[in-house]
């Protein structure tokens, strides 16, 4: 971006944002309570109450928070405007692994290299290293950018590189390997960052999680044993993501790569190796050895033609518990010992490593197929990241199996090449295990054949085989095989997975569905895990959850469907954890509760919060109520937050319950939570769930609306510290300031779509916001030149009607939370009615609507940049505050009239165009083209009526129009009618690009383009801005006259709302204009004097060429009274006025064009004027 030139304008504006946060602190304008609420006659009916997912504490707030956290701020700022009273509290999370991690990385780091850390240069070989330590670290193609976690950390991998790129010394970094100075030190610059930009929020309410804060760490115990009496909670093993290295669950916020990300089952199919053995397995004669493929289609196990591995790939053979060899990669080996596949957890012992190759040819028996051996065959496209490494061949069904079945049997010399034997390939052919509707009972055949697919390096084209099989299958296949004939695939799926391992022929095996990297750097597995977890997939609590998702607002249409797949997925989810930060489980804890499940009832928190740890983040402070942590027992908060629960044994006064109580049913529900779509499948789902549980029976207190929006984009790109696109908030704020921010996060976007932060945007918005309280200044200082009396001229009437129109546009935007669109209607366009208002208002803009501009402009943008409008509110001398002020009452709207304005801003735009054209020098052979001489007078015709042609046309497609239910037919029906009728013959080939102009018109305007008639008056439009008109094409007059009095060319093109015009130059006599003032800028020049000309029209052709004359009637103009000889006397200092006389403005110019001779007649004397005349400029 190109450096500023200066910051004088973004210094103003900060300086207006650093006086009126101090004037809001002082007047504690965002400090509410509800017994003080009650006590004015408010009830629960005028509140509002938005939420914001608290931000996780281990870095300084950036602007992807900021974007989010502002749809809360518009929203609060919007509903203070109608009238409801506002709660936006705001909470800071360290509940979790990463400040503990981070914490104990630093450690380690001093530990290994020293204070001050000596490290060695980072090296991309971290693979290599990993490799050493037996592990295959697998990177996951599908996924090549960073993760958010991987990309707000930059580049380095040392945690004190990390901590030094946040400016940070070498002393302080040091406090950093404690976890609690981490709870110090980010969450009050959070605050200090956040009240920077102007928040509407209530801070006695903020607070930090973990059990460092006494109240909250007693709130959220609360919670878990409520949830625990009410069978939410459960205790077992489960498949969870898990990481090795932390030794427990990994949930979404422990991730650096993979978040969403969850276990993927599949069935273990076993294929029993057949002796005698390949010789590299010889070793284990006796054994049971099988190689074990992963696939998510066991249905099509009655098809196995062989079996796959990749020939350079390597594998291992380890011992399962009861013996068995198993073969597979050790990725897949990995996962399987944290199963139970092996006899200790976590270990895999190994009894052979191999390549691919030294077992291709095997013999094996296969469960289900008809074939009693099948052989171990090349298939060279294998991955490693996926499965077992081995895999199952279903040609019949599996295109990429036909494909390397059919290369095998093909080319011999493949066959050589790996020592495969012609009995292994060339007998096996694919064998019909089910039908799909329209492709048949061998989908992989017919498609493959369709496709023309020659091998397996088709790789395109066997991904779109794939894509057109596997979910036709899956719906609309049946199952062909004895048992099951006749049977839906998805109805027999499982049946089929459950009698293969009820014979021993298949296990249950699961892997994370991409790869996933925890915030220790480890690969995770899916582990069998004892532990507690909160029943998600139990059917009464999913049910009453959807009942939620109901009723509840989303704003649109694709975060419902995401919520709707989110909860159907959703099953058990893991709530506790041995390692990191937070609250332990009250009975039993040696676990502690994980970071998304502390985190979906604490909105209600909020609503006690400020009455019980007296302004301090941490809890530590005396209690404005008195009431100490310890006393906070089950029973009091059953009190506080069950309608109907008994009071509790507690020494704690009932007054001062019954106020932690009214807070409580005063402000629930939530009436608005905001955040990223990507909360959507854990936090946000989670958020519904668990406050169907804890108020089952109080459907007014679940969520009221949910608004997610898309990441957001940093000028037009990802942000990332390691490429150095990235802004942090408090950098945003020096960048831009508060308001200027402010206004580019509300331009950036509103949709589930990624949003954009452009940096000129935000530029532009600071010179905007300075170009208009500017103007507000001049206003005010200039009040007693603009016009009064009554405001009724034509852009008057358009002035009004425009500003109610936008008032009622940007209240619908705000109320959807478009703030985009708000933004548009509601200062960009409003603007732009207020420049083209002082455009068109030659007489003089009118007081009492500029004054009711600026304030209702200040009110509409004051969600936005509250800064400057309540800047701007006190210079118009308001004595209260802008957060008190009223959303302005609209009047009524105009349509036809605003409207009619839009056809005189058309009109405009045409004219200087086809001016424009008229001044290009006419194509033609002649190399010495003058340009056309500057018209002086034009002509407009307007049409009352469309030409016959085109109201027969009309005509036709509106019966259409109301015969069709207001669409218009093909235009080949079309056609066909309009030729048939015998007015139209000879127009026809004008008539159809009618049609398609009205279609396009229509599409924009509606049905209206359909009338045969305009809804205004566009004579009288053109006449009452005649003077603009003429003034903006700089010519000389200008007339409108009816179509009807033009020649016949002018009277068959021209219709209603599409007005024609002449230009023509009036002939004229030149005549010098000598201005004798000594050094005052004006000086002679020549201009043409047309017949009937009067003083006034003179003066005025002369500012065109003089525009250093601003006020006509400061301009005197005269005659030589000798005006042959007065030309050439020297004229003489300060008595400019001698010898000549002033010309009247009742005098009138008559022009002799033969003998180039200028005259005028006054009070019917008639004077010669010569070849000069004198103006003076007073």
């Amino acid at each position: 971006m190109a450096e500023r030139k200066g910051t004088a304008k973004l210094d103003f504006l900060k300086k207006i944002e650093i006086e009126v946060q101090q004037k809001w602190e002082a007047e504690k304008v965002f400090e509410v309570d509800a017994s003080h609420l009650v006590k004015q006659k408010q009830t629960s009916k005028d509140k509002y109450f938005v939420t914001f997912p608290y931000p996780y504490m281990n870095g300084r707030l950036h602007l992807g928070h900021t974007f989010s956290l502002s749809k809360c701020e518009f929203a609060a700022g919007y509903q203070r405007l109608k009238g409801k009273i506002c709660l936006f509290p705001f909470g800071l999370h360290c509940t979790g692994m990463p400040i503990k991690a981070c914490a104990d990385k630093l450690k380690r780091e001093m530990e290994l290299y020293g204070c001050p850390p000596d490290f060695p240069e980072e090296e991309e070989e971290e693979e290599e290293s990993n490799a050493k330590s037996g592990e295959i670290i697998m990177k996951d193609k599908a996924k090549g950018k960073k993760s958010k976690a991987a990309a707000k950390t930059g580049s380095s991998k040392y945690q004190w590189n990390i901590m030094k790129s946040l400016g940070l010394s070498d002393e302080d970094i040091v406090k950093f390997s404690e976890a609690e100075h981490w709870l110090d030190y980010f969450p009050a610059l959070a605050v200090q960052d956040l009240k920077r930009i102007g928040l509407k929020v209530d801070w006695r309410r903020s607070f930090i999680t973990t059990d460092v804060n006494p109240y909250y760490d007693s709130f959220v115990r609360w919670q878990f044993l409520t949830l625990r009496e009410r069978n939410k909670i459960k205790f077992g093993k489960r498949y969870t993501i898990y990481c090795p290295k932390d030794g427990q669950p990994c949930m979404d916020h422990d991730r650096q790569t993979g978040e969403g990300v969850g276990p993927q089952e599949y069935t273990l199919v076993k294929l029993k190796v057949l002796e005698p053995y390949p010789s590299k397995l010889s070793g284990l004669k006796g054994k049971n050895i099988f190689l074990v493929a992963a696939t998510l289609r066991p249905e099509t196990m009655f098809g196995q033609t062989n079996c796959w591995v990749r020939p350079d790939m390597k594998y291992i053979g380890f011992e399962t518990a009861n013996g068995d060899i198993f073969i597979c990669t050790q990725r897949a080996a990995r996962n399987m010992s944290y199963q139970g596949f092996t006899k200790q957890n976590g270990v895999v012992p190994v009894v052979k490593e191999l390549m691919g190759e030294e077992i291709l040819g095997a013999s094996l028996s296969a469960p289900l197929t008809c074939y009693k051996v099948v052989y171990v065959l090349p298939m060279l496209t294998i991955k490693e990241d996926k499965g077992t490494g081995v895999v199952t061949s279903v040609p019949s069904d599996s295109p990429d199996d036909l494909a390397a079945l059919r290369d095998l049997k093909k080319k011999q010399a493949l066959r050589v090449k790996y020592g495969i034997r012609d009995d292994m390939v060339l007998p096996f052919e694919p064998v019909p295990v089910l039908e799909i509707p329209g492709i048949g009972s061998l989908s992989a055949v017919t498609i493959c054949d369709e496709l023309k697919i020659q091998s397996q390096n088709d790789r395109e084209k066997l991904a779109e085989a794939k894509e057109k099989l596997y979910l036709k299958g899956f719906y609309d296949g049946i199952m062909l095989v004895d048992g099951f004939k006749g049977q839906k695939i998805q109805n027999v799926k499982k049946t089929i997975q459950k009698n293969m391992i009820d014979a021993g022929d298949a296990l249950i095996y699961m892997e994370p569905e991409k790869q996933v990297v925890s915030r220790s750097a480890d690969e995770c597995v899916v582990a069998l895990c004892d532990q507690w977890y909160l029943d998600y997939g139990e059917e009464s609590w999913k049910k009453e959850t959807f009942q939620c998702l109901k009723t509840m607002e989303t704003y649109c249409e694709e975060s419902r469907k995401n919520f709707e797949a989110s909860l159907d997925w959703l099953q058990e989810h893991a709530c506790s954890r041995t390692y990191g930060l937070g609250t332990r489980l009250p009975w039993d804890e040696q676990w502690l509760i994980e970071s998304l499940s502390d985190s979906t009832i604490y909105m209600a928190f909020y609503t006690v919060a400020h009455l019980l740890q007296g302004n301090d983040l941490h809890g530590q402070a005396e209690s404005p109520l008195g009431i100490r942590p310890q006393q906070m027992t089950k029973d009091v908060w059953d009190y506080v937050f069950f309608k109907d629960a008994p009071f509790p044994k507690t020494q704690i006064p009932k007054e001062k319950l019954d106020q932690l109580k009214q807070e409580f049913e005063f402000w629930y529900p939530v009436d608005l939570r905001v955040s990223g779509k990507d909360l959507i499948p854990n936090h946000l789902s989670y958020y519904i769930y668990n406050h169907v549980a804890m108020w089952p029976e109080q459907s007014d207190k679940w969520p009221v609306a949910v608004r997610a929006n898309g990441h957001l984009l940093l000028n037009s790109e990802k942000m990332s510290k390691s490429t150095g696109n990235f802004l942090t908030l408090s950098q945003a704020v020096d960048k831009f300031s508060a308001d200027g921010m402010r206004l580019a996060l509300a331009d950036a976007g509103d949709t589930v779509e990624d949003a954009n932060f452009v940096e000129t945007m935000a530029d532009a918005g600071i010179l905007r916001l300075y170009t208009w309280v500017e103007w507000v200044k001049e206003m005010l200082t200039n009040c007693d030149s603009l016009r009064s009396g009554p405001a009724s001229s034509f852009n008057d009437r358009v002035f009004a009607s425009e500003m109610n129109a936008g008032i009622i546009k940007t209240d619908q935007n705000y109320e959807k939370m478009m703030f985009k669109e708000a933004l548009k209607t509601g200062f960009f366009e409003f603007q732009a009615a207020k420049d083209k208002y002082r455009e068109l208002a030659t007489e003089g803009m009118h007081r009492e609507l500029v004054f009711r501009f600026i304030e209702v402009q200040t009110i509409l943008l004051a969600p936005f940049c509250p800064h400057l409008c309540e800047h701007i509110w006190s210079l118009l001398g308001k004595p209260d505050s802008i957060m008190n002020a009223s959303w302005p009452v609209a009047g009524p709207v105009d349509e036809a009239l605003i409207r009619s304005s839009q056809y005189l801003m058309e009109v405009a735009h045409d004219l200087r165009l086809r001016l424009k054209n008229y001044m290009i020098p006419a194509k033609g052979k002649k190399t010495d083209k003058q340009p056309p001489q500057k018209p002086s007078h034009c002509t407009i015709y307007v049409a009352k009526n469309y030409p016959l042609w085109q109201h027969i046309t009309l005509s036709v497609l509106r019966n259409h129009f109301e015969a069709n239910g207001g669409k218009l037919p093909d235009n080949k029906v079309i056609a066909c009618e309009l030729g048939n009728l015998p007015e139209l013959k000879k127009y026809m080939k004008k008539v159809m690009p009618f049609v398609a102009m009205i279609k396009e018109n229509m599409e924009k305007k509606g049905p209206r383009v359909l009338d045969l008639q305009l809804e205004f008056d566009e004579q009288a439009v053109l006449m009452e801005n005649i003077t603009y008109l003429t003034n903006s094409l700089e010519l000389e007059h200008m007339e409108v006259k009816f179509a009807s009095e033009a020649e016949d060319k002018v009277r068959e093109d021209c219709c209603p709302g599409k007005p024609l015009n002449v230009f023509r130059t009036e002939p004229g006599v030149s005549v010098s204009l000598v201005n004798p003032q000594p050094s005052n800028g004006h000086f002679s020049t020549k201009i043409d004097v047309r017949q009937g000309d009067s003083c006034d029209s003179i003066i005025r052709r002369l500012m065109k060429m003089d525009r250093g004359i601003k006020d006509l009637s400061k301009v005197k103009l005269m005659r030589f009274d000798d005006p042959l000889l007065g030309p050439r006397r020297v004229p003489v200092l300060g008595r400019e006025h001698s010898e000549k006389t002033v010309i009247s403005e009742n005098a009138v110019f008559h022009v002799d064009l033969v003998s180039k001779k200028v005259h005028l007649t006054e009070n019917g004397l008639r004077t010669e004027i010569g070849d000069t005349m004198v103006y003076l400029v007073h």
